[in-house]
C-alpha cells in the first residue's frame, strides 16, 4: 500500500489550532501514528472528546483518541514533564506508546533554571520549560540525546555532572529536581526507534509546534522559538521514508494570537465569546496571551515560505474558532489556492465533532450562518 503523509501547520505565532487539527485528522485514520517534528514539552495542544479533555505536550495529539506517539530527532524531550504527562493520560485511557528517535534533545533540571533565571531568556521570551536552553546547549559539546537515557546510570549521571559545570550550577542545587527528573528515567519504558520504525505504518501524521511566524530563521529575532516551525523537518522525514503523497493542513484562527514579547501586527483587544475553554490564557514567563485582528499579508506570506520547503500534492486551509470572534474570514484576501477548506468552531462549541469540508472556497463565508 502507497504511504501517505498528512502535515499539519501553523501560520501564526502558535495557538492556531493544530491539536484539534491533528485529532480531526487521528479521527479519520485510527491506525496512523502521530509525529511531532518540532519543538517539545513548550507546545501545549488541547484535544476536548465529549467530556473528556486533555493537554498534549509529551505526546502527540492522537493519544487521547488511542493513536501511537512518536518524537523526531528535532524535538526535545523532558523525562519528568513526561512521566507526569503519561500518568495523565492512563487515568483517561489514552495511548501511552511513545517511540523517540535515538537523537532527540533531552531536557534537564539545569536546563529548566537556565531557562527561568537568565534575564535574556526572559527578555527575548520563554515559556519556562527549558526547551530553548536545551537546543542552544546540544550546539555545545555538551549534548544529552534520548539514547543516553537508556545507557549505563554512570555514564548519564557524569553527563548530567557536566552540564550542571557548563551552567555554572552544582548537583545540591537543583538535587529535588534530579531526583524527580532521575525517578522518571525509571519509570518510563523508553522505547528508542530510529525512522525505519515508521516504515511499519502506511498512515502518517506529522504535528507541528507552535506556527510559522516564531520560526527560527524566519521569524522576527530576537523573539522567536529555537526550531523550525515551518513543513522543513516533517518533509525530510519524509523524503527518507519515500514518501510522496503529502497532504497538508495549513492552520490559522479567525484572529490573531501570541504569547510572550515580540512584534505582533494589529494588536488590540478583542470581545471575544465562546473561549470559556481557552487553554493558554496566562504563563508565568510568558504573561498574559495577546490578541489581534488577522493580518493576511502575514497569512500569505507563511503560505508562501511554507511552500518553499515542501513539495505537497495536496494542500487544505483550516480556520478555527469562527465562532469567538465577529468579523467574518476573508477567503478571497489568501493568494493560495487550496483543495479543500475547513471551518471550525471553539472547543467550547466541540468543533471537533462539526469540522466542516469545502468543495468549493466561494461557500466558506456562508458557513458561519449555515452551521449555526
Amino acid at each position: 500500500m502507497m504511504k501517505k503523509a498528512q502535515i499539519v501547520i501553523g501560520l501564526g505565532f502558535g495557538d492556531e489550532g493544530k491539536g484539534i487539527t491533528t485529532d480531526f485528522l487521528a479521527s479519520q485514520n485510527p491506525d496512523a501514528i502521530v509525529i511531532r517534528f518540532s519543538g517539545g514539552q513548550q507546545a501545549a495542544h488541547t484535544v476536548m472528546i465529549d467530556d473528556q479533555k486533555h493537554v498534549h505536550s509529551s505526546f502527540a495529539s492522537g493519544a487521547i483518541r488511542g493513536l501511537p506517539s512518536y518524537f523526531t530527532e528535532h524535538c526535545t524531550i523532558h523525562p519528568t514533564f513526561l512521566f507526569n504527562e503519561q500518568e495523565e493520560l492512563k487515568a483517561k485511557q489514552g495511548n501511552i506508546e511513545l517511540h523517540i528517535h535515538p537523537l532527540a534533545k533531552v531536557t534537564t533540571p539545569f536546563d529548566v533554571w537556565q531557562n527561568r533565571t537568565n534575564t535574556r531568556n526572559l527578555e527575548h521570551g520563554t515559556c519556562g520549560k527549558g526547551v530553548g536552553a536545551t537546543m542552544k546547549r546540544n550546539e555545545s559539546p555538551y549534548k544529552l540525546f534520548a539514547i543516553d537515557l537508556i545507557a549505563s546510570r554512570e555514564m548519564l549521571m557524569e553527563k548530567l555532572r557536566n552540564i550542571a559545570y557548563y551552567y555554572g550550577f552544582t548537583e545540591e542545587q537543583a538535587s529535588e529536581d534530579l531526583h524527580a527528573f532521575l525517578k522518571a528515567i525509571d519509570n518510563i519504558n523508553w522505547k528508542i526507534e530510529d525512522y525505519t520504525y515508521l516504515n511499519s505504518f502506511n498512515h502518517l501524521i506529522f504535528e507541528g509546534s507552535q506556527g510559522i511566524l516564531l520560526d527560527m530563521d524566519h521569524g522576527v529575532f530576537p523573539h522567536v522559538t529555537y526550531a523550525s516551525t515551518t513543513s522543513k523537518n516533517a518533509y525530510e522525514v519524509c523524503k527518507f521514508l519515500k514518501i510522496e503523497e503529502i497532504e497538508m493542513y495549513y492552520v490559522t484562527r479567525a484572529y490573531a494570537t501570541r504569547h510572550g514579547n515580540g512584534w505582533m501586527s494589529n494588536e488590540k483587544v478583542l470581545n471575544l465569546r465562546n473561549n470559556e475553554e481557552e487553554t493558554c490564557t496566562f504563563n508565568e514567563y510568558q504573561k498574559e496571551l495577546r490578541l489581534g485582528t488577522l493580518d493576511y499579508d502575514l497569512l500569505n506570506y507563511a503560505l508562501k515560505l511554507d511552500s518553499a520547503y515542501v513539495l505537497a500534492t495536496k494542500k487544505n486551509l483550516v480556520v478555527t474558532c469562527l465562532d469567538q470572534w465577529e468579523e467574518t474570514f476573508k477567503i478571497e484576501d489568501v493568494k493560495m489556492k487550496f483543495d479543500t477548506v475547513f471551518g471550525s468552531y471553539s472547543p467550547y462549541s466541540k468543533d471537533f465533532k462539526r469540522i466542516e469540508i469545502f468543495a468549493e472556497q466561494s461557500v466558506f463565508a456562508n458557513f458561519k450562518n449555515n452551521q449555526q
